[in-house]
């Protein structure tokens, strides 16, 4: 599972926003309607609204999930 992790984590930029086509599926292997679901319910980052069309997330919000999702899974 670390290997997956890093890998994700040499995928995202050092920083700024990252849009839901650059998240799923190869960042985290969800389906898009399973993200929106996770975000209502707060299991995932909430998006940052730029206008009525663009949506995106914190890369530190991603990169926390990541981590968190890692702990989760170790012994």
């Amino acid at each position: 599972m670390e290997t997956h992790t890093k890998s994700t984590f040499d995928t995202l930029p050092d920083s700024g926003y990252v849009r839901q086509s650059q998240i799923i599926p190869n960042v985290i292997p969800v389906s898009s309607a399973s993200w929106w679901r996770g975000v209502k319910s707060g299991r995932y980052p909430k998006p940052v609204k730029f206008s009525e069309r663009v949506t995106a997330w914190r890369v530190g919000d991603i990169r926390l999930l990541l981590v968190n999702q890692a702990a989760e899974v170790a012994p």
